[in-house]
């Protein structure tokens, strides 16, 4: 497989998954993204409860040094699924201390997410894949700190996710985009991620054993 590091621009529109790269290449790429998804996804499954707790209380107090005063911030956060980190409880915290929370939501199937006001014990319902999300009668918001969970990562910036390219649409449908700051644990390090035209770069990333990368300005 070719290492392609293109720069990190969006080649279609937003509510396009595949660009016109080598389809060949992308087929490689696509078939080993799926082998590393499934085999990260199982290894963080497979630890302990008390473990992932911890984890997540270390990614919280480095997303805390990160971010600073969040006081009239909008933050959007994510419902952890498959063992993503849980950082709910970092979430409830930033709500005390003044910063207005989102959820994401698919309105639209393959095309960026929208961000619904979200705080503590509001009314969540079933969405898309069945991750509780704001009702329609939610508040619609632009955030301008946007999470983004990690199944891996690279060094360069780069997020492989669950495959579905809902946040590299989200993040090139934005000009200029929210501030996305990847989370996820450090033995989801990747060598690279062989990103393509459609991925899109983060801002930063986090994990229990800090700040990992940070994009210049």
């Amino acid at each position: 497989m070719t290492r392609n590091m293109p720069d990190k621009a969006y080649a279609s529109s937003p509510c396009m998954a595949a660009d016109l790269a080598d389809p060949q290449q992308a087929l490689e790429v696509a078939r080993w993204r799926r082998a590393e998804r499934a085999r990260l996804i199982a290894a963080r499954a497979a630890l302990p409860l008390a473990e992932r707790t911890a984890l997540a209380q270390a990614i919280a107090a480095h997303l805390d040094t990160v971010l600073g005063d969040v006081t009239g911030h909008v933050i959007a956060g994510y419902w952890p699924i498959r063992g993503e980190p849980d950082l709910r409880f970092w979430l409830y915290a930033l709500h005390a201390k003044g910063a207005t929370l989102a959820l994401p939501v698919v309105e639209t199937p393959r095309c960026p997410l929208v961000f619904r006001h979200w705080e503590p014990g509001a009314r969540l319902q079933p969405g898309h894949w069945r991750i509780p999300e704001p009702p329609a009668d939610a508040a619609t918001l632009m955030p301008d700190i946007v999470l983004a969970p990690l199944v891996g990562w690279d060094a360069a910036g780069y997020r492989l996710g669950h495959g579905g390219g809902y946040f590299d649409r989200t993040l090139a449908a934005r000009t200029p985009p929210p501030r996305a700051i990847g989370v996820g644990l450090q033995s989801a390090r990747l060598s690279t991620i062989f990103p393509q035209p459609h991925d899109i770069g983060l801002s930063a990333i986090v994990t229990e054993a800090g700040l990992q990368y940070e994009a210049k300005p």
